[in-house]
């Protein structure tokens, strides 16, 4: 039995939701979130609390009750409070700017690498070295994040490179001379 699955999602004060035919709606004070489900997965709504129900205990049908309960309950939570990833630059003359609602990376290259921001993200660097992305939606926050980790990720021998914030680099040992 799927344990993510069973467990009722707390609706915030501030949040309405709507389901109709697979398709829930959730608007909150950070924005709105709309997403379509497997038509076999039943979404119920009662009162404050949402249930997620399966028909069968098949096995794709349990792999689809934990994960709709999962989804629904990362845009309740990203319509109310919002999610955010940090990264940090790591390197002699590396430096991030933004310049209207674009993210400036200068990280080793010829080139400063321009990264713009999809709508419903925010991106802020807060200092040289440090990028945080906001937003409600958790999927977009995360391939944002990981999009910007794409232009130079951390190398094992100097640990230099954009990482996320508190990640841990393996490093190794370089070549030795005789």
């Amino acid at each position: 039995m799927s344990r993510v699955g069973k467990k009722p999602i707390e609706i915030p004060a501030g949040v309405t939701i709507t389901s109709n035919n697979g398709t829930v709606t959730v608007k909150g004070p950070k924005g709105e979130l709309t997403r379509t489900f497997n038509a076999d997965i039943a979404i119920s709504i009662e009162e404050n609390v949402i249930t997620v129900s399966r028909p069968t205990d098949s096995k794709e049908h349990r792999a689809l009750h934990g994960t709709t309960r999962a989804v629904i309950s990362n845009m309740v939570e990203g319509v109310s409070k919002g999610f955010e990833r940090s990264l940090e630059l790591i390197g002699v003359g590396y430096r991030a700017t933004k310049q209207g609602s674009k993210l400036v990376l200068n990280v080793g290259y010829s080139h400063p690498v321009e990264i713009e921001p999809e709508a419903g993200l925010e991106v802020e660097v807060p200092s040289n070295t440090k990028i945080i992305v906001r937003g409600a939606n958790k999927e977009r926050v995360g391939a944002l994040a990981a999009n910007i980790r794409d232009v130079r990720p951390p190398e094992p021998y100097k640990g230099k490179g954009i990482r996320y914030e508190g990640e841990f680099v393996r490093r190794k040992e370089g070549k030795t001379g005789k």
